[in-house]
């Protein structure tokens, strides 16, 4: 499935005309294969010759199409996104929805469409294959990267540009990645429950074959380390962020001979499950149960107004996709250079549903 990137479309006047490339060749007196080298800055085009083109594009409100401009360069300016089947549920999660919002907004202003490509787990090396074999893309990000993710060494063997949103533990290859600093994120929110007095602590985490949901462990254990707080395995869970899954996990933690006090939970959606749970047992969030959660600041589930509902650890995922997507782009144009990597800190905002331990106030 082929997808433009967002705002790609010009909007005219009903007025103006647009003219294509054989239309403004016929208008010339040139070939089109000189009108579009002369429009590129190919040097064995005259600038006498470039000029006079350049003005007549002017004059005639000339567009050159994507496919136009890349039949010209070589290129087929499109950035390929390949979703396994396994992980499709991502495309209607908001998180996802901001992400490829932001890539795209990069996608439209450097000239690129975006290719999205729904497919089997299997099938996924032959796909990577066949986009560098047909030069379908000029590049693609990785989404949701396991331990040791097998595709990041798959493409930089086929040689494919590609920049990975997460990073993957355990793969020891240089490559351009951007990824929020989970460990110290879920680290600084497990910190801040204990400083209310918290001691019973859960866990709702996503799948801990990701590498995000990995770090996040991490730091929610080493906070409660640091503590002295042995980890309960009855207080974590681990699952697929949905919210019937936070839902679940908080009813059953909640009802147990001895419940968490607070509850430290992955994605807004989760939370969401896990607040339902809190009310249908008749307890208050942020007196009875402390809750913080990590929300990613997104456009389309909004955490509150002016005071957050939830405390959460914020960071932006459309400034995420919008950033990826430019270092990847940088990869392409200057395949000769080290890849590029960033880590985001995320922000703790505090909210509504978080309050001293029981008893501690």
């Amino acid at each position: 499935m082929r997808l433009s990137a967002p705002n790609t479309a010009l909007t005219l006047d009903r007025s103006e005309t647009v003219m294509n490339l054989k239309e403004l060749s016929q208008n010339l007196g040139l070939s089109q294969t000189t009108v579009s080298r002369a429009l590129n800055g190919y040097p064995e085009v005259s600038a006498r010759t470039r000029q006079r083109v350049e003005q007549a594009a002017k004059k005639f409100n000339y567009r050159p199409s994507t496919r136009a401009k890349g039949l010209a360069t070589g290129q087929a300016l499109a950035i390929g996104h390949v979703i396994p089947l396994s992980t499709k549920h991502e495309m209607v999660n908001p998180i996802f929805g901001d992400f490829i919002a932001g890539a795209g907004e990069t996608y439209a202003r450097e000239g690129y469409e975006m290719m999205l490509s729904i497919v089997d787990d299997k099938d996924q090396e032959q796909i990577y294959r066949n986009l560098k074999s047909r030069q379908s893309v000029d590049g693609v990000v990785v989404h949701a990267p396991r331990m040791n993710d097998t595709r990041i060494p798959l493409l930089q063997a086929l040689g494919l540009p590609f920049a990975v949103h997460g990073r993957a533990s355990g793969c020891d290859l240089a490559y351009t990645w951007l990824d929020v600093n989970n460990r110290s994120a879920f680290a600084r929110a497990t910190d801040y429950l204990c400083d209310l007095g918290h001691r019973r602590i859960a866990l709702i985490n996503g799948l801990e074959v990701m590498d995000f949901a990995h770090r996040r462990r991490m730091g929610y254990a080493a906070s409660l380390a640091a503590r002295d707080i042995a980890l309960d395995p009855a207080l974590m869970r681990s699952d697929e962020m949905t919210e019937g899954f936070g839902y679940q996990s908080a009813r059953e933690m909640l009802g147990s001979s001895a419940p968490p006090t607070a509850i430290v939970c992955s994605s807004m959606i989760s939370t969401l499950g896990v607040r339902r749970a809190i009310e249908e047992m008749g307890l208050k969030m942020g007196r009875d149960v402390s809750v913080v959660t990590h929300d990613d600041a997104l456009s389309y589930l909004q955490n509150g107004g002016d005071k957050p509902i939830f405390t959460a650890t914020r960071s932006s995922v459309r400034h995420a996709g919008r950033r990826l997507a430019k270092m990847l782009l940088h990869a392409i144009a200057h395949p000769g250079q080290p890849p590029q990597s960033e880590l985001m800190e995320a922000e703790l905002m505090i909210g509504r549903s978080t309050g001293p331990a029981p008893g501690k106030g």
